[in-house]
């Protein structure tokens, strides 16, 4: 497995797949041919059908120049090796193709190389499955998160500590922020409000709505274009610091605390990148809010003083209980249902840890066999439901307000 390095990335929303990896794409591409007159780029499929709610077109603009590229849409077209397909041409002044590029943006801001491996960042881990390494750290009497140091060295630290920096600096800015976000349906933030409530509120309330209030934070941060962590995504970078930040408040935590709780959030995650996807156009939003709530549920159960097994039950129930979500996003934005689901992934993280931690860790469904039935779902999903606005609440949305 690759290091966490690239699965914890630093940049701005608001997608992963659609903004920061096309954005990516554009750099690489322009390296190579700096002096090509014109550019063309054609999107395929999930890229073309929401990229420009997800700003697909201005990350590559943003890098290539509006007044020298062109853009095609081809939302029917596939590519053959992944949902957001991307071809790159450079021309000269003549119109005629000096260059091309072939590729694909697979998740969480990665981009691969048309007939590349799966992954060409070097393994830093040499177990895969979550089995396999708790077996191993039985055998050694480690946690996930000493497993996560050996494989990583002790500079892994320095490389988390700036990751939950600007996670809880994207919290709180977005607890500050009022206004309605960008994007065509009007959205208005709403995580200062239910923050200032929730201060008002009974002592029962509280768990839910900070929770809530800290992933609407964040999420509403990330479809604004403010800077974030993904985690595994940015659709889904709400979920780890909200649970985190909570856990932080109320039990007073240390930042080496949290931070070796990303070590095991990001372990589950990396598990989940390498043996299925974390792209919603791939398998669906199960594989960006599901693998989100099983980092925060294995982050949280650690917190809580949970066992290996504990930790390994907690992070299969935030993944199991949501299989099959769709990842419908109304008109190609990441505001609904994406924000409010941040939220709901968040306060269920921390019940399946409250869960975990209540029994003794035996279940009948290890998390590896939910990671490969997640993986199939995805694929058995229809490509309405696959990051195309084309079905679900997308449809019906479209449907009211024409």
């Amino acid at each position: 497995m690759e290091s966490l390095r690239e699965l914890y990335r630093i940049g701005v929303g608001p997608s992963s797949s659609h903004t920061m990896g096309p954005r990516m794409a554009a750099e690489k591409f322009l390296e190579k041919f700096p002096d090509s007159c014109r550019f063309r780029v054609t999107l395929f499929e999930s890229l073309a059908a929401t990229g420009k709610g997800h700003l697909t077109d201005w990350a590559i603009l943003s890098v290539l120049g509006d007044d020298k590229t062109d853009i095609v849409w081809k939302a029917e077209e596939k590519m053959a090796e992944h949902p957001n397909g991307m071809n790159f041409e450079a021309l000269d002044d003549s119109g005629n193709v000096i260059g091309t590029w072939k590729g694909y943006s697979v998740g969480g801001g990665a981009i691969r190389e048309e007939g590349a491996p799966a992954s060409s960042s070097a393994s830093v881990y040499n177990l895969s499955t979550i089995s396999n390494i708790m077996a191993y750290c039985e055998d050694k009497g480690i946690t996930y998160w000493e497993y996560v140091e050996q494989c990583e060295g002790p500079e892994i630290w320095n490389f988390l500590g700036e990751v939950w920096k600007v996670m809880e600096a994207s919290l709180e800015r977005g607890l500050e922020e009022e206004g309605v976000l960008p994007g065509s349906i009007g959205l208005r933030r709403q995580a200062k409000s239910y923050f200032r409530r929730t201060k008002h509120a009974g002592p029962d309330m509280q768990l839910t709505g900070l929770t809530t209030a800290y992933a609407l934070a964040v999420a509403e941060e990330n479809a604004g274009g403010g800077e974030i962590v993904t985690a595994p995504t940015c659709g889904s970078c709400g979920i780890v610091p909200a649970t985190l930040r909570y856990l932080k408040d109320i039990h007073e935590l240390k930042e080496k605390d949290l931070l070796r709780a990303l070590a095991t959030a990001g372990l589950f995650g990396n598990v989940i990148k390498t043996n299925a996807s974390i792209s919603g156009a791939e398998v669906g939003c199960q594989g960006e809010v599901g693998s989100a709530c099983a980092m925060a549920s294995a982050a949280a159960t650690q917190l809580m003083g949970g066992t290996l097994r504990q930790i390994e039950y907690a992070a299969e129930m935030g993944l199991e209980h949501h299989l099959g979500l769709t990842c419908d996003p109304v008109d190609g934005l990441v505001q609904i249902p994406c924000i409010e689901r941040n939220a709901c992934a968040s306060t269920r993280a921390l019940a399946r840890a409250q869960m975990s931690i209540l029994s003794d860790g035996s279940h009948r469904i290890p998390f590896d066999e939910v990671v490969e039935v997640m993986k199939e779902t995805g694929h058995d999903l229809p490509s309405l439901y696959r990051e195309t606005s084309g079905g679900g609440l997308a449809k019906a949305y479209n449907e009211r307000v024409k």
